[in-house]
């Protein structure tokens, strides 16, 4: 490997890193102003570098990183849906909770078979996975912070006209 590529290849690992810590610290704190905003946005910072670098890495090693790429960009473009849509809870969670599965989906998919465990294990659940385990997570944050509020049904349309109106 070239120095260049481990180059970005550090960078790559520590905006990973940056992205699974704030990723984590912003899905755990209460979302309010605060702690919730501002790892949120060093986690769109960050998962910006993962897809920069993951894109330069690409460029470098097409045959072996191509897959790492797609997966980079689907996660950052589901981040910047997720902070375009940050005042409608269900799409802003799922967004965000989406990227940062797709982050962890990266990272097993290119280190499950160093990984104790993991190396055992058939690779399509290195890609099932996270998945599995991050959608009843995320269904269970936005019903815990009231993004999916199950309530009485919306009376029909003609329930509030006169008769004859």
């Amino acid at each position: 490997m070239s120095p260049v590529f481990l180059t970005v290849l550090a960078v790559h690992v520590a905006a990973g890193l940056t992205g699974v810590v704030s990723g984590g610290l912003a899905a755990a704190s209460r979302k309010r102003p605060g702690r919730h905003p501002r790892a949120g946005a060093v986690y769109l910072y960050a998962i910006g570098g993962v897809f920069a670098t993951a894109t330069a890495m690409a460029v470098l090693r097409w045959r072996h990183d191509w897959h790492l790429f797609l997966i980079a960009v689907g996660a950052f473009a589901l981040a910047l849906l997720g902070r375009w849509a940050r005042r409608r809870m269900v799409w802003h969670g799922s967004a965000m909770a989406g990227s940062y599965v797709a982050l962890l989906i990266g990272f097993y998919v290119d280190n499950g078979p160093q990984l104790p465990l993991w190396d055992r294990l058939p690779p399509v659940l290195y890609w099932l996975l996270p998945a599995a385990v991050g959608a009843p997570v995320t269904w269970w944050a936005l019903r815990r912070n009231g993004a999916m509020r199950f309530s009485r049904p919306m009376p029909p349309p003609s329930a509030g006209r006169r008769a004859g109106a």
